[in-house]
């Protein structure tokens, strides 16, 4: 196995540039997660290194090889796509042997590598079916199968999970990381799914606008990120942020009708910047304050309440434990001004 790197990479289709000197480095044998918003350029990175899409400058190794101008076939890469592209009328060891049976390799060897593919992804009874027989999740398994008989240096998935339903996502992700933790191969992974790049990732790499905001592992992003539009990105439910201005040593947050003093150096007086905090890091208290609970969403161990404010800005918070606040109660909120995140209001960068 080997690792990708990419120095100064940009494509531009004509006059257009949507990939902007991305510099990177997946390291041997790791799991890779580009995530962002529908149109960051996620796939195209993602095609780039798969020599699906030419690279207008820069360079992309493979290892020690420079592969920027191979083609497809010479990377030692293989991609598995949102949709299965299984062909029907082939039963499901026929669909993962074909790429093999048309590169001369001798049946032997194919029935070889289907059955040890097989054997990771427990396909073993389906072996004889034909795609049409299949789930979904079995499909998409199949897929992945067929990428793996290749015996490729490095995986390339994008967005392989967006075509199931919930309960299959869940199912293959796992699957997908068994998988990665069974043959220790280099993964490349493209979602618009924070939570999947959250359980999957060794590394994830955030995207925006064709450029890279932030790349950690899964914590790190969480727990330390740069700027405001990573703090809303990574966790679920979103950060809350709301406007403040510097004041005397602390923070005026008109949304809860107070100041706060974030455990970071201020600005100057006069400052405007904006506050965040996570769902999870604060404590309702009920039958206070001037926040009114507009929605609870009950999903078991844990509520997420969602709270209007004087000023009109939004904030939800986790609820958990038998008392719980209602629709329609007035509640106030406190929280450990360690909790605080303070953001830049022009720039969005973090202040630390």
């Amino acid at each position: 196995m080997t690792g990708v790197t990419l120095n100064g990479a940009i494509k531009r289709y004509g006059d257009v540039q949507v990939i902007h000197g991305i510099d990177l480095v997946v390291e041997d044998g790791e799991f890779c997660v580009f995530v962002g918003p529908s149109g960051c350029g996620k796939s195209t990175l993602l095609r780039m290194i798969a020599g699906l899409e030419e690279t207008t400058e820069g360079q992309i190794s493979i290892g020690s090889r420079d592969v920027t101008k191979a083609d497809p076939s010479e990377r030692g890469v293989a991609m598995v796509f949102q949709t299965y592209a299984l062909y029907p009328h082939m039963t499901v060891a026929e669909n993962m042997g074909f790429g093999l049976r048309m590169n001369g390799v001798p049946k032997a060897e194919i029935a070889k590598k289907v059955k040890a593919a097989s054997d990771i992804l427990k396909l073993d009874d389906y072996l004889k079916r034909k795609p049409a027989n299949l789930s979904g999740g079995q499909r998409q398994r199949v897929a992945i199968g067929r990428a793996i008989v290749r015996g490729p240096e490095v995986f390339l998935f994008d967005e392989p999970l967006s075509n199931l339903d919930a309960e299959l996502r869940v199912e293959m992700r796992v699957e997908i990381a068994r998988l990665h933790k069974e043959i220790g191969a280099t993964m490349i992974y493209v979602t618009h799914d924070q939570v999947e790049a959250m359980t999957l990732a060794d590394k994830i790499v955030v995207l925006r606008a064709g450029v890279i905001e932030q790349v950690g592992a899964p914590l790190e992003l969480y727990r330390d990120p740069d700027n405001r539009f990573v703090a809303g990105f990574i966790g679920s439910p979103a950060m809350n942020f709301l406007n403040g201005t510097v004041k005397d040593g602390a923070v005026d947050v008109p949304a809860l009708g107070r100041a706060v003093s974030p455990t970071v150096k201020l600005p100057p007086d006069g400052t405007a910047v904006t506050v965040g905090l996570r769902p999870e890091h604060m404590e309702v208290h009920p039958g206070k304050g001037a926040l009114h609970a507009d929605l609870s969403e009950a999903l078991g161990g844990v509520s997420y309440l969602h709270l209007d404010t004087p000023t009109g800005e939004r904030i939800i918070a986790e609820e958990r434990g038998d008392d719980r606040a209602r629709e329609g109660d007035t509640v106030d909120i406190t929280f450990e001004p360690r909790r605080l995140m303070l953001f830049d209001g022009k720039s969005g960068l973090r202040l630390r």
